[in-house]
């Protein structure tokens, strides 16, 4: 696949950007002199090197093309269902069934996908893995936090697998005026939601005084939320020239990711909370793992997948 021109600036920006990053980081971790300074630097140091591979990755990717993303997003929906499951423990007679959600339901959900089979595609996990998961999970006999256990394995599908293929499923849209605009939606789901991250942390850290929710996510405040996202709605203004939607729209539905992903780290968060832990992992330095780095995705894919295709298809 060749990337049109204006992807290929939107992808030079993300590297210019990286660029300042690194720059910026190094400056500071050779001025900084105090213990608690260094440790700030070395977690910036290690989010924006973490930010270089994620990057490469994603940019490769949408060079490669529509199955190259769907590989890719295929393996981010097993290491995050890995990081729920693990961190929601189940039972031994969950085995099983947690083997057909891994090796059968996943992989078949990213085949409907691949091939385009989209009547299948939106309803194998919210109809017939819904139904399918508490059958297995029956036949093993145990029936001590049934309910609870059959749960996790549905939530677990639900967040990690389904809600997040619908970054990829894009790609199957017929957007009218623009057929070749697919890569560059993609990119604007992701760069809003992980932008939107960022800056609601810079904000927070700047001038954050409110927390919006302090028993979940303390570090979460309403100074953050309102300064970040604002910020967030205007670069999505700036990039309604890479999508189908004017300005205006582009600013809407840059406030629609805003605050599905909001919410989606406010979730998150509480699961966490409830389990005790910090983060769902330790795979990405400086971010924690998968499922902490793709938590706003969860919610905001399905909702900015819905309305373009409502709206522009």
């Amino acid at each position: 696949m060749n990337l049109d021109r204006q992807t290929l600036f939107l992808l030079g920006g993300v590297l210019a950007l990286l660029i300042v990053a690194s720059i910026i980081g190094a400056i500071l971790k050779a001025r900084v002199k105090s213990e608690s300074g260094r440790r700030v630097v070395d977690n910036l140091n290690a989010r924006t090197r973490a930010w270089w591979v994620m990057c490469i990755v994603f940019g490769g990717a949408l060079a490669l093309g529509r199955t190259a993303l769907v590989i890719m997003f295929s393996l981010l929906s097993f290491l995050a269902l890995r990081e729920f499951i693990t961190l929601t423990p189940t039972r031994r007679a969950d085995h099983r069934t947690l083997f057909w959600a891994f090796f059968v339901i996943l992989p078949l959900h990213y085949w409907l996908l691949a091939t385009a089979w989209y009547n299948f595609f939106i309803i194998l996990i919210p109809v017939y893995a819904f139904l399918f998961i508490p059958m297995r999970s029956a036949l093993a006999g145990d029936t001590e936090h049934f309910m609870e256990r059959t749960a996790k394995i549905q939530w677990g599908l639900m967040l990690a697998v389904y809600s997040v293929s619908h970054a990829p499923a894009l790609f199957l849209l017929e957007i009218k005026g623009r057929p070749d605009c697919h890569a560059r939606l993609l990119f604007f789901l992701v760069c809003i939601a992980q932008i939107s991250d960022v800056l609601q942390y810079v904000w927070g850290k700047l001038c954050g005084k409110h927390p919006v929710a302090p028993k979940l996510s303390p570090n979460k405040t309403i100074e953050g939320l309102i300064g970040g996202g604002l910020s967030a709605v205007g670069v999505g203004a700036a990039l309604w020239w890479s999508t189908p939607f004017t300005p205006l729209q582009a600013a809407g539905m840059a406030a629609v990711i805003v605050v599905m992903g909001f919410f989606g780290g406010l979730v998150m968060s509480a699961i966490k909370r409830d389990r005790g832990v910090k983060d769902y992992g330790e795979l990405i330095p400086g971010h924690g793992g998968v499922l902490d780095r793709i938590d706003s995705l969860c919610f905001a894919a399905p909702v900015f997948f819905h309305l373009v295709k409502w709206i522009w298809t």
